[in-house]
């Protein structure tokens, strides 16, 4: 009797295992992106991408025509109140100083090591790209990517105080794994650095390096020591931003996107370029508007200006997500709350 019962208590305790998990499965393919309120966008993309993969549907894309591009900075994780890629070229600037003591009477470095966020701003794009030529060129490939990395383990978000890959998206992560189960190509199109996005976006977003377009600095193949490296050179070779972005997709995708994502004026052209697919195509707007949780901006922000986009979105119908309202949690750490 005793075994019968043990027998009976594994059965039932396998049984209502069992269920639990179907309903787990079940729950997630009913609700592919749970961080998103039940919203007109949430539905028009769940709506768009059950069209396109039904072969039933007369809007169906075969599988090697879908390909899904985002921008990184803003879409895929937060950029204020500086992009996370300059707080790595600021802290970059800080720790190469003790080898260039000429930079204490330098600008625009002078302006970095002193915090003068005036003199870093009226420098302007002449003295960013000063700053970024310091710092991410001179080494090889393979260096600069154990840099990055090495940076991440350790730096944190000026505001929020947090390692800035928290700072995620948790509505995006969930959509890129929601296109990647329907057998979309996922693509980063972003105006940040190849070699500062590559060491990251796979942990990050499941994107392989390979699949990551950005800026680009000058390289050059040599043998150091007897061996084969990429050397990055002190000058500039490709600016991935606002009508770069559709030139890159061209040149390195080859194929229009169906999907495209950004939260700019940066990113407008690469919506233009997706809308004017043949084929069906969808175009999302991340709109930051909750001061509370992230930041709110958009028309008259010095970083991530959303203007020009905005009025094109709302002309043509392309979906703008309010963030406030459409997504139930923004990061990854507040689910564990």
């Amino acid at each position: 009797m005793l075994r019968i019962r043990k027998t009976f208590g594994l059965l039932l305790f396998i049984t209502l295992l069992l269920i639990g998990c179907s309903n787990e499965i079940k729950e997630t393919k009913e609700n592919p992106l749970p961080s998103w309120n039940n919203s007109d966008s949430k539905i028009s993309i769940i709506n768009f991408v059950k069209d396109v993969t039904d072969k039933n549907s007369p809007n169906f894309v075969e599988t090697e025509d879908r390909i899904a591009v985002f921008d990184n900075d803003g879409t895929l994780w937060s950029e204020q109140p500086i992009y996370f890629q300059i707080g790595f070229t600021f802290d970059r600037i800080k720790e190469l100083a003790k080898n260039h003591p000429e930079w204490k009477n330098e600008q625009p470095f002078k302006a970095v090591l002193e915090g003068d966020k005036k003199a870093i701003a009226d420098a302007g794009e002449e003295g960013l790209f000063k700053l970024l030529l310091a710092t991410h060129t001179g080494m090889t490939s393979t260096e600069f990517a154990q840099i990055v990395k090495d940076w991440v383990v350790t730096a944190k978000h000026p505001k929020l105080n947090r390692p800035y890959t928290d700072l995620v998206f948790q509505p995006m992560l969930e959509l890129l794994e929601y296109f990647r189960a329907n057998d979309f190509k996922t693509f980063i199109v972003s105006g940040g650095s190849i070699g500062f996005m590559r060491p990251l976006t796979e942990e990050l977003y499941g994107i392989p390096p390979e699949q990551v377009i950005g800026s680009s600095y000058k390289t050059k193949f040599e043998i150091q020591n007897g061996k084969e490296v990429i050397l990055r050179l002190p000058e500039f070779e490709f600016n991935n931003d606002k009508a770069g972005k559709p030139v890159a997709i061209n040149k390195f995708i080859g194929k229009k996107p169906i999907f495209a994502s950004g939260n700019s004026d940066g990113d407008l052209q690469m919506l233009q370029w997706t809308s004017s697919n043949d084929k069906p195509n969808f175009m999302l707007y991340v709109h930051h508007t909750d001061s509370v949780r992230e930041w709110a901006y958009d028309r008259e922000s010095h970083i991530g200006k959303f203007d020009k986009g905005l009025d094109e979105a709302n002309e043509k119908g392309w979906t703008v997500v309010d963030m406030q309202k459409e997504w139930e949690v923004i990061y990854p750490f507040e689910l564990k709350k």
